[in-house]
């Protein structure tokens, strides 16, 4: 049987499952580029284990983890090529890891849009963080401020929630200054780093609780042209609406405790507003980019990954707030939530029925080393330790008092 003629079969089994999960079909072909974009040849020789790594975008260090790993498949969540290349060579970064990639036979596949649109996907993961239908399993008591934890506890510099300031007699839970008045703290006296090193979100491990789902309705901004049967409310972006006005703070919390309690993350609000006086019934909800979704949209949050600087100042002068996040950091916490899991119990029985299939039908063609990997009853998924939004938050330090 021909090695170089096709895949590694654990990896045609890893993209069965990928599509049933989260068909193209549903991805928005308008500008996206979904799919197996970079097909492995197949060497049984020196096959690669049957494992798949997750990530959000593939990076030169994500390449150099599945390289060390030996993964089958990336399953790249932003298409590494968006657009028809006329050449590949070692001079382009993202070339480069793709010939690296070949060269040591892993494949890489890339969902998307397709991931945004399907139901229980990432527009509806970010929707139940929204809404407290996932919260944090043991959330810390009387944890009523989204800035700081208790002064009590004091921290140490290199925690990443410490905030400025730190001066014994200011609150370190203020009410934000206004927009148009930022208050800036004057320039510290300190032996040392002036700040922290940047601070990278990491999405925190959820727990569903189903009573929230009563206390609002959702609905699909963008619904899909393509009606599937087993996805039949499938679109781009969500609409959130409360049946009872919820306080922006707790709305806030709930965020920050989904996102892994950043130290901060940029909103707005409407001038002469503070937080703690607005209340919010409806939100659009767009992971990544919003711009293009969310504009014009009739609700009183925007909650998306990134919003440009017009489009912003146009929402908050229409009484809207905005929160975002830097832009994939509304989208790397669902591997780990949810599409680890469910692409782990998709591959592990696709795998079995995949192989039994190939014995069956190639069975006078299949050398040992064939047999050997169709033999291997292995599955493996997991998430990127590399990945991460090229933003991270740098926080300014104060030294001790005294």
């Amino acid at each position: 049987m021909s090695s170089s003629s096709s895949s590694a079969p654990f990896t045609r089994a890893v993209v069965n499952s990928v599509r049933k999960l989260y068909p193209e079909a549903l991805a928005d072909k308008s500008f996206d580029n979904t799919g197996l974009l970079l097909e492995a040849p197949f060497d049984p020789i020196r096959r690669q284990m049957n494992s798949v790594l997750l990530t959000i975008d593939l990076t030169t260090a994500v390449a150099d983890e599945a390289i060390d790993r030996k993964d089958s498949i990336v399953v790249a969540y932003h298409p590494i090529i968006f657009r028809g290349l006329k050449s590949l060579t070692l001079a382009d970064t993202q070339q480069q890891s793709l010939l690296r990639l070949a060269q040591e036979g892993i494949s890489v596949y890339c969902p998307h849009t397709a991931v945004d649109a399907v139901p229980g996907g990432l527009g509806d993961w970010l929707a139940d963080i929204v809404t407290g239908t996932l919260t944090d399993p043991e959330p810390p008591p009387d944890d009523t401020s989204t800035t700081a934890s208790s002064p009590d506890e004091p921290k140490t510099p290199d925690d990443p929630f410490i905030t400025v300031p730190t001066d014994p007699e200011t609150p370190k839970a203020q009410k934000p200054t206004e927009p148009s008045e930022p208050k800036i703290p004057e320039t510290p006296n300190v032996d040392g780093p002036m700040h922290t090193s940047p601070k990278h979100f990491e999405a925190t491990k959820l727990k569903r609780d189903h009573t929230a789902s009563s206390s609002h309705t959702r609905s699909t901004i963008n619904p899909s042209v393509h009606k599937l049967a087993e996805f039949e409310d499938a679109g781009m972006g969500r609409i959130i609406t409360f049946k009872k006005a919820e306080r922006l703070s707790n709305i806030i919390e709930r965020i920050a405790r989904g996102m892994g309690n950043p130290p901060a993350f940029p909103i707005a609000i409407p001038q002469g507003k503070q937080i703690d006086e607005i209340s919010i019934l409806s939100v659009g909800i767009c992971a990544g980019s919003g711009g293009s979704l969310l504009n014009n949209l009739d609700v009183d949050l925007l909650f998306t990954g990134e919003l440009s600087h017009h489009e912003a100042l146009a929402a908050i002068e229409q009484g809207k707030v905005v929160i975002s996040l830097f832009h994939s950091n509304t989208e790397r916490g669902y591997l780990k939530q949810v599409m680890q899991d469910k692409l782990y119990a998709a591959v592990s029985e696709e795998w079995p029925r995949l192989r039994k299939e190939i014995k069956r039908r190639d069975r006078d063609e299949l050398s040992d080393a064939w047999e050997e990997a169709l033999n291997d009853e292995n599955v493996n998924v997991e998430v990127s330790e590399s990945d991460r939004d090229p933003y991270g938050i740098v926080i300014s330090r104060k030294s001790a008092p005294g």
